[in-house]
């Protein structure tokens, strides 16, 4: 990025500091690994940087959806081949070392504003049911959590989910379709109706 134009390299670190909340919290749903999805997120800024500043910024958007998308598998491709290599060692011990994940409020940024209304317990339902949708989001099988992301989360469209998943339209609109009725029959079997 050592020869873009000035105003290109400020135009592309708006974009990234726009995107780069969001970007992590998708990457530690699928990889449930904080520490890891820091990496894929930083390694698929600077791959958009390093190839792509010189694209438009209207590109920008699904590039990185993308290379994102590319990041994360790449890194679980590395893990299946560490794994196996521990396995094959007999120091299975050491690959399961660190599982903890942590507490990750996933759905801090939803943030509804109704004007300070709300009292108290309606706040504190609220809190409990948006950690329950939390939890449920995250027992989605991956290209459904990954899919259903994009389209309510990040708000792609059809095409650019799809384009950003290297999945027909069709695909994605399968994904989605069976996330959300899996999270409908799970918060259901919850007492939460939506």
């Amino acid at each position: 990025m050592t020869d873009v134009p000035l105003s290109t390299a400020n135009e592309l670190n708006e974009f990234l500091s726009s995107v780069e909340r969001r970007a992590f919290k998708r990457t530690v749903y699928a990889v449930r690994d904080e520490d890891a999805a820091l990496d894929i997120v930083q390694d698929a800024m600077i791959r958009l940087c390093t190839s792509y500043s010189e694209r438009p910024a209207n590109e920008w958007p699904m590039l990185f959806q993308r290379i994102l998308s590319n990041a994360t598998l790449d890194w679980f491709r590395r893990q299946k081949v560490r794994n196996a290599l521990f396995q094959n060692m007999g120091d299975l011990e050491a690959a399961v070392e660190g599982d903890d994940h942590g507490d990750l409020d996933l759905l801090e940024i939803l943030r509804i504003d109704n004007g300070g209304t709300e009292g108290a317990e309606d706040s504190a339902q609220r809190t409990e049911i948006l950690a329950i949708i939390e939890e449920e989001i995250g027992q989605l099988p991956g290209r459904q959590r990954e899919a259903f992301l994009m389209r309510y989360w990040e708000e792609m469209d059809v095409s650019e989910t799809a384009a950003a998943m290297g999945c027909s339209e069709g695909s994605v609109k399968t994904h989605c379709s069976r996330a959300v009725a899996s999270l409908a029959k799970a918060l259901k079997a919850r007492g939460i109706g939506l």
